[in-house]
């Protein structure tokens, strides 16, 4: 199941609200399920991010209605009559979940980027965040700031967390994850190795890009065998595999777990392969009028264009 955030034009298109690309015998019927709209305006969660909650009633309800569509076309037309479809055309997409409750990013994390960085593999994972205010949508530019003339890219897997965790065992970590996205983090390289820590370089507005979907895992079994890419003006700048994980999704959920506890809608942006623009010879950063897509596998792309402030 491929869960998204959309806006409409009842609402100017502003409001992001959860919803699910329906599908039948596999393809995509064309319409979004407004999962909103399928409940009482009375019903719906207080805090937004319980949308993406495993165990709430508002992801069960749409997963069998996902079910029902996949098994029978002809659910649509009792949708349509309840007034919960979005035609394919009439939705904005947001980035899938549009302000995380916690955005943490984990470095050095692939073995091909310690090797091109020069560095030895990490004993624990380096864990750091970034504000969630930093995330926009699939087509939305990346914004390089007017003090900043390094600006760097970096593709990445990212988690979305679908139920609590607290002192999660490895074994037990994928219980605790709704799904898949593509991830863009893109960093300042001159504020981050300027500051001596990186919140500002890799937390400035719009350098979070996330999305298209969450794809849910039971589409995606295993993480770690999935092709990841990025490109640049067409160009292939990042070609590698989540299998170069130095640490799994499972060893961060219990890792992360044992301090922090993890909540519906959080994201954990698990790292970046080699190929990054800082450590080209000679460096390679962003400049406005640049094109970069993250492609991984089974996800579709990641496009955002580059723009200056």
């Amino acid at each position: 199941m491929n869960i998204i955030s959309i806006a409409t034009a009842e609402t100017k298109w502003s409001v992001p609200r959860p919803a699910i690309i329906l599908e039948h015998d596999g393809e995509d019927t064309g319409y979004r399920l407004d999962c909103q709209r399928l409940f009482d305006p009375s019903d719906h969660p207080r805090n937004p991010l319980s949308w993406f909650d495993l165990d709430g009633p508002w992801l069960q309800k749409a997963r069998e209605i996902f079910d029902s569509v996949e098994r029978d076309r002809s659910v649509l037309d009792q949708l349509n009559e309840k007034n919960c479809l979005v035609p394919a055309r009439d939705a904005y997409w947001f980035a899938p979940v549009p302000r995380p409750g916690k955005l943490i990013c984990i470095g050095l994390n692939y073995r091909d980027h310690a090797k091109e960085s020069n560095l030895p593999l990490p004993d624990k994972p380096v864990v750091f965040s970034k504000f969630s205010s930093a995330v926009i949508a699939p087509g939305e530019p990346v914004v390089i700031p007017k003090t900043s003339r390094q600006v760097d890219y970096e593709a990445e897997l990212a988690v979305v967390i679908g139920r609590r965790a607290k002192n999660v065992s490895a074994d037990r970590a994928y219980d605790h994850v709704l799904g898949y996205t593509a991830f863009n983090d893109v960093t300042a390289r001159d504020f981050q190795f300027a500051d001596g820590q990186w919140q500002r370089g890799k937390s400035c507005d719009t350098f979070a890009p996330m999305g298209q979907t969450i794809v849910t895992t039971d589409k995606i079994p295993d993480p770690h065998r999935l092709s990841i890419r990025l490109t640049l003006n067409g160009e292939v700048m990042q070609d590698s595999n989540t299998d170069q994980l130095i640490f799994g999704v499972p060893r961060l959920i219990e890792f992360i777990s044992q301090s922090i506890t993890l909540e519906p809608g959080d994201v954990i942006a698990t790292g970046t392969p080699a190929g990054v623009g800082f450590a080209r010879k000679p460096p390679v950063f962003l400049k406005p009028g640049d094109e970069m897509q993250v492609l991984i596998e089974g996800m579709g792309g990641l496009g955002n264009p580059v723009v200056a402030e």
